[in-house]
């Protein structure tokens, strides 16, 4: 294949593809080697994670024929190598880069030693992730959204780390971390058997997330036009006063009759 047409030459920026910086504590290991499989896999260098294939010998009549194919070959392995290296370093931190960085190391070194570091480390995620996902709560959350796809994260990072938590206890902890507010929703959930997968129970939960701020809004703004409403008679009041005072003078007294409205207009001047 030409060099030039090579799919992998076309990537100009691959945190475009791979919006995730891997981190030497981080618990994203599982998503960022999914994406980065796949990005290969479409740029047709998966097998550059691999350990490169050792060459066949070709027979001594086609070896002259194919010496210079094979030359080509090998540039265009090395290069491309070359990108896939790229492409780990950029996507995983500073920290983590050190750690894993050796002079003279290839696609397949790099993807081992980054697989190593986080494989060795499997039993202390376990314990780390397992905390945190028994300490989730709506609470820590800006939406309801947020919260389902974190507690989604966390189930599949324990899993990677040999420690799978299944559909049902996935559902049981996204009910039990919820607020207050939603205990209405959460009874409802409960009582259903089977019990909702976590795809149904996050949908539930984001609906009524929603129906909750349509209230919220919609009392807020009930309470505004009320307080319009009410601190409205003090301004009208003041403005009758001063439309007395410019016609008739200071020398007599004004009262409004008990629940009289300013705006109509309905005024008493005793001189």
């Amino acid at each position: 294949m030409d060099i030039k047409l090579h799919p992998a030459l076309t990537v100009s920026n691959i945190k475009s593809h791979i919006p995730i910086i891997l981190e030497k504590e981080s618990t994203h290991y599982t998503t960022w080697k999914t994406l980065f499989k796949v990005h290969c896999q479409a740029y047709e260098v998966l097998d550059h994670l691999a350990p490169k294939p050792t060459p066949v010998a070709a027979s001594s009549d086609a070896a002259a024929a194919t010496k210079a194919e094979s030359a080509a070959a090998d540039a265009l392995w090395s290069r491309l190598d070359a990108i896939v290296l790229q492409w780990i370093y950029a996507t995983i931190s500073p920290t983590l880069l050190h750690i894993i960085l050796k002079p003279g190391q290839n696609a397949n070194d790099a993807w081992t030693s980054v697989e190593t570091e986080f494989s060795d480390n499997k039993n202390t995620r376990a314990v780390f992730l397992g905390q945190e996902f028994a300490n989730l709560c709506l609470e820590n959350f800006s939406s309801m959204a947020d919260y389902c796809q974190h507690a989604k994260h966390l189930a599949n990072q324990l899993k990677s780390v040999g420690s799978p938590v299944d559909d049902c206890m996935l559902v049981i902890k996204l009910l039990t971390g919820l607020t207050e507010q939603y205990n209405g929703i959460s009874t409802v959930l409960q009582n259903r058997d089977p019990l909702s997968d976590f795809n149904e129970a996050r949908s539930r939960l984001t609906l009524e997330e929603r129906k909750k701020k349509r209230q919220v809004a919609w009392a807020s703004s009930s309470a505004t036009t009320a307080l319009f409403r009410h601190s409205l008679h003090p301004a009208a009041t003041q403005l009758l006063h001063a439309i007395i005072l410019l016609h008739f003078g200071s020398g007599g007294s004004w009262s409004l009759p008990w629940g009289t409205r300013p705006w109509s207009w309905q005024i008493i001047y005793w001189p």
